[in-house]
């Protein structure tokens, strides 16, 4: 008898229910975001508690509808084998320019600033889509520990392209460094209830990174603390 847990079917029903919760969740994350940036013309919006309850809620959902995205990625590679993985040569300044885009109302109803580094004229080929989602992703997470500035950064090392948000917060517990080298022994970290993290972030990291090959050599995730705002670094490395 067919096991019915894995059925194509089942597959195709989990992945259309996400994708139609993901829709639900970027008009709310929109409707925030319009509604923050308006409240952000005025003066002094922070001192306003309506303001502060929507800017937590807009973390909330960008958190909601990073996981969902993770869900489906990891679905398109396990569900559907075939599926394609777009590696195209990129402007990594413009990438970057996306991911600010994405943030930036955020991270300013928050009143955390955010430095970018990157030289104008490197180019390197990647997965647009999934390398902004990995970094959005771990924007979103630099914002739980984060004092007041988070860094986006670029740069090539060697044969190696390093892309690196850092944070100036305490940097990361031992947990989570730990969590971090698990993912790239291909193991979730589970669900840890303290924190309310389900590993999924650093799985699809990983994975997104391990995707990215040239001659041989696989691209990979780090966490470390230190940096060059003195907190924790998330790095990706793509070949």
């Amino acid at each position: 008898m067919e096991d019915q847990r894995s059925s194509p079917e089942l597959f195709l029903f989990l992945a259309s229910t996400v994708h139609d919760m993901k829709n639900s969740i970027s008009v709310v994350s929109g409707t925030l975001e319009s509604l923050l940036a308006a409240e952000q013309a005025k003066a002094s919006p922070q001192a306003d508690p309506a303001y502060l309850q929507m800017a937590q809620m807009l973390y909330q959902t960008k958190r909601l509808n990073d996981n969902l995205i993770q869900l489906l990625a990891l679905y398109k590679e396990v569900g559907k084998p075939g599926y394609p993985f777009d590696v195209q040569p990129q402007l990594v300044s413009q990438v970057i320019g996306q991911v600010v885009d994405q943030e930036k109302i955020l991270l300013a109803s928050k009143g955390i600033a955010l430095e970018t580094a990157c030289p104008p004229e490197l180019i390197w080929t990647l997965d647009e889509d999934l390398v902004i989602g990995v970094l959005a992703h771990a924007i979103n997470n630099a914002i739980r520990y984060t004092r007041d500035t988070i860094r986006l950064s670029a740069r090539q090392v060697g044969e190696v392209l390093e892309l690196r948000v850092e944070d100036n917060g305490e940097g990361y517990t031992q947990a989570l460094l730990d969590a971090g080298s698990a993912a790239m022994d291909g193991m979730a970290a589970g669900v840890n209830f303290s924190t309310n993290s389900t590993g999924l972030g650093l799985y699809f990291s990983s994975e997104v990174a391990k995707m990215h090959k040239h001659r041989g050599q696989g691209g990979s995730i780090a966490l470390e603390n230190g940096g060059a705002l003195g907190g924790g670094c998330f790095i990706l490395r793509l070949p």
